[in-house]
Protein backbone atom coordinates (compact mmCIF):
# COMPACT_ATOMS: atom_id res chain seq x y z
CA UNK A 1 0.00 0.00 0.00
CA UNK A 2 2.74 2.68 0.80
CA UNK A 3 4.31 1.81 -2.07
CA UNK A 4 1.44 2.63 -4.47
CA UNK A 5 1.27 5.72 -2.31
CA UNK A 6 4.87 6.41 -2.96
CA UNK A 7 4.80 5.61 -6.66
CA UNK A 8 1.28 7.85 -7.25
CA UNK A 9 2.74 10.49 -5.35
CA UNK A 10 5.99 10.53 -7.58
CA UNK A 11 3.80 10.02 -10.63
CA UNK A 12 1.94 13.16 -10.10
CA UNK A 13 4.78 15.22 -8.80
CA UNK A 14 6.69 14.67 -12.36
CA UNK A 15 3.28 15.50 -14.23
CA UNK A 16 3.21 18.30 -12.45
CA UNK A 17 7.01 19.22 -13.30
CA UNK A 18 6.27 18.48 -16.79
CA UNK A 19 3.13 20.76 -17.09
CA UNK A 20 4.75 23.87 -15.56
CA UNK A 21 7.98 23.29 -18.04
CA UNK A 22 4.84 23.51 -21.09
CA UNK A 23 3.67 26.37 -19.11
CA UNK A 24 7.16 28.27 -19.34
CA UNK A 25 7.70 27.67 -22.69
CA UNK A 26 4.10 29.02 -23.80
CA UNK A 27 5.00 32.16 -21.48
CA UNK A 28 8.05 32.81 -23.73
CA UNK A 29 5.57 32.37 -27.34
CA UNK A 30 2.93 34.23 -25.79
CA UNK A 31 5.47 37.29 -24.72
CA UNK A 32 6.28 37.90 -28.05
CA UNK A 33 4.89 40.77 -29.78
CA UNK A 34 3.17 40.35 -32.91
CA UNK A 35 5.70 42.06 -34.82
CA UNK A 36 7.95 39.59 -33.56
CA UNK A 37 5.99 36.46 -34.59
CA UNK A 38 5.85 38.08 -38.03
CA UNK A 39 9.03 38.30 -38.31
CA UNK A 40 9.79 35.02 -37.04
CA UNK A 41 7.37 33.55 -39.72
CA UNK A 42 9.05 35.70 -42.78
CA UNK A 43 12.21 34.11 -41.85
CA UNK A 44 10.87 31.02 -41.33
CA UNK A 45 9.41 31.22 -44.71
CA UNK A 46 12.50 31.50 -46.73
CA UNK A 47 12.51 27.61 -45.69
CA UNK A 48 9.67 26.75 -47.99
CA UNK A 49 9.89 25.46 -51.70
CA UNK A 50 9.43 28.52 -53.56
CA UNK A 51 11.53 31.18 -51.13
CA UNK A 52 14.45 28.22 -51.53
CA UNK A 53 17.79 29.99 -53.25
CA UNK A 54 17.64 29.31 -57.21
CA UNK A 55 20.28 27.27 -58.68
CA UNK A 56 21.98 30.66 -59.95
CA UNK A 57 21.73 31.82 -56.19
CA UNK A 58 23.34 28.73 -55.24
CA UNK A 59 26.30 29.50 -58.20
CA UNK A 60 27.21 32.82 -56.86
CA UNK A 61 28.32 30.85 -53.54
CA UNK A 62 27.77 34.27 -51.14
CA UNK A 63 26.56 33.39 -47.55
CA UNK A 64 24.33 36.56 -48.09
CA UNK A 65 20.69 36.38 -49.12
CA UNK A 66 19.25 37.41 -52.60
CA UNK A 67 17.62 40.42 -53.49
CA UNK A 68 14.80 38.32 -53.79
CA UNK A 69 14.75 36.68 -50.73
CA UNK A 70 15.72 39.67 -48.61
CA UNK A 71 12.66 41.16 -50.00
CA UNK A 72 10.49 38.74 -48.47
CA UNK A 73 11.88 39.60 -44.93
CA UNK A 74 11.71 43.47 -45.36
CA UNK A 75 8.03 44.10 -44.54
CA UNK A 76 8.12 42.01 -41.45
CA UNK A 77 11.27 43.52 -40.42
CA UNK A 78 10.35 47.00 -40.93
CA UNK A 79 7.37 46.37 -39.65
CA UNK A 80 9.26 44.97 -36.22
CA UNK A 81 11.03 48.37 -36.19
CA UNK A 82 8.62 50.61 -36.20
CA UNK A 83 6.55 49.10 -33.51
CA UNK A 84 10.02 50.43 -31.52
CA UNK A 85 8.60 53.81 -32.25
CA UNK A 86 10.93 54.74 -34.91
CA UNK A 87 9.28 57.08 -37.92
CA UNK A 88 9.64 55.75 -41.29
CA UNK A 89 11.52 58.66 -42.20
CA UNK A 90 14.22 57.65 -39.51
CA UNK A 91 14.38 54.45 -40.53
CA UNK A 92 15.02 55.44 -43.97
CA UNK A 93 17.44 58.14 -43.12
CA UNK A 94 19.16 55.72 -40.87
CA UNK A 95 19.20 52.65 -43.86
CA UNK A 96 19.14 54.45 -46.81
CA UNK A 97 16.56 52.15 -47.77
CA UNK A 98 18.84 49.33 -48.21
CA UNK A 99 17.46 45.66 -47.26
CA UNK A 100 20.04 44.26 -45.79
CA UNK A 101 20.68 47.45 -43.12
CA UNK A 102 16.68 47.00 -42.36
CA UNK A 103 16.86 43.28 -42.10
CA UNK A 104 20.13 43.53 -39.44
CA UNK A 105 18.55 46.36 -37.58
CA UNK A 106 15.38 44.65 -37.29
CA UNK A 107 17.23 41.06 -36.07
CA UNK A 108 19.53 43.54 -33.50
CA UNK A 109 15.77 44.40 -32.25
CA UNK A 110 14.66 41.17 -32.21
CA UNK A 111 17.23 39.28 -30.61
CA UNK A 112 17.26 42.03 -27.79
CA UNK A 113 13.55 41.49 -26.94
CA UNK A 114 13.91 37.72 -27.03
CA UNK A 115 16.61 38.21 -24.23
CA UNK A 116 14.38 40.50 -22.18
CA UNK A 117 11.33 37.86 -22.72
CA UNK A 118 14.30 35.31 -21.00
CA UNK A 119 15.34 37.86 -18.29
CA UNK A 120 11.58 38.59 -17.37
CA UNK A 121 10.77 34.97 -17.00
CA UNK A 122 14.15 34.04 -15.22
CA UNK A 123 13.10 36.82 -12.82
CA UNK A 124 9.39 35.61 -12.28
CA UNK A 125 11.10 31.81 -11.49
Amino acid sequence: MKKTILLTAFAVLGLISCNNEGTAVNTVSSMKTPQMENFDKAFKSLGEPQNRPTEEERKRNTSELSDRRKALLVPASKELILSTGVTESELMRKTGGDMSQIIVWATQIYMKKSEDIRKNIKAEN
